[in-house]
């Protein structure tokens, strides 16, 4: 019944579901509806199941902690449940995935109310990539009446800019669209800048779309405060026993298709944003600074560490 998986692991590997947060859902979605087809006929067949698409998943992407704290979490509550029957662990299972999603999007609304505050009356925003959460807080200030216009780079090589900038217009908000090394020419316009994340080290350091370090220099450069709009899901508990956040390295062919034959591509998918450079997090516990990362998850997400 792992086959099941395979699909949404393929579609998350091809970026055809693109963003933390998307991955996250579909990928909790997606062991749900293993749990409702399972063949298992005992709690160990069952999670024997869970594990094999748990691990269809995971190696869909490599940066991806958010992702994996949910399923890993999800799966927890099956571990340690004392039932037995597997139509019974399958409904545990959805509810724990229910319960998630909806924490999830609870602290979505909190980061919001709270980073939306920040724009202040006709500020010029710079963001980079598309982070669904960015764009709904956006969204929301537009809607509360302040008037501001963002910069997005088209983020290449895929152009997930191009998203956001879409997503914006759509909803009435002044959009420009840049060539991600215009970022440097056009900072002395901006007010500040908004990017999202897909993993937060226990160093306080963040990892985004590959150039979203370049930004941060600039804008630090420039004296423009610099913020990540984060759940604090998304930190690598991996990270606080020295391991380093994987970057996903793609296909060159994202690049240049047609490529000379001897030609070395390098596409790696993400960079790494020092702590040094980050104004602050915005997140579901409110404005933090970077270094302080680690105390807070410990403190609001101690099941992460097990």
């Amino acid at each position: 019944m792992v086959e099941n998986v395979r699909p949404i692991a393929k579609k998350i590997s091809e970026l055809k579901i693109q963003g933390a947060r998307n991955i996250a859902i579909a990928a909790i979605e997606a062991i749900v509806e293993l749990s409702k087809v399972t063949k298992a006929k005992t709690k160990k067949e069952f999670l024997i199941e869970l594990s094999e698409g748990k691990k269809l998943l995971f190696n869909s992407r490599e940066t991806e902690p958010l992702m994996r704290n949910a399923i890993r979490w999800i799966i927890n509550q099956i571990e340690k449940t004392g039932k037995k029957e597997v139509l019974k662990l399958s409904q545990i299972l959805k509810s724990s995935a229910d319960e998630f999603l909806k924490k999830l999007e609870e602290s979505q609304e909190k980061i919001v109310n709270i980073g939306k505050k920040r724009i202040r009356k006709n500020s010029i925003i710079l963001t980079h990539c598309h982070s669904s959460t960015v764009t709904k807080l956006l969204i929301d200030a537009n809607k509360d009446g302040k008037n501001f216009e963002v910069f997005c780079t088209e983020t290449r090589p895929v152009f997930q800019g191009r998203i956001t900038a879409q997503e914006l217009i759509t909803n009435g908000i002044k959009t420009t669209l840049i060539v991600d090394s215009a970022a440097r020419s056009i900072i002395k316009e901006i007010d500040l800048v908004l990017v999202g994340a897909d993993a937060i080290t226990s160093e306080g350091n963040v990892i985004n779309k590959i150039g979203t370090s370049t930004i941060a220099l600039v804008a630090k450069e420039a004296r423009k405060p610099f913020y990540v709009v984060s759940e604090l899901l998304k930190f690598d508990p991996a990270t606080v026993c020295g391991d380093y956040e994987k970057i996903e390295e793609r296909d060159p062919s994202e690049i240049w298709k047609d490529a000379p034959g001897n030609l070395i591509i390098k596409n790696p998918a993400f960079d790494v944003t020092r702590r040094d450079f980050i104004h602050g997090i915005i997140c579901e516990q409110g404005i933090i600074p970077p270094h302080s990362i680690f105390e807070l998850v410990r403190r609001n997400y101690k099941w992460i560490f097990k």
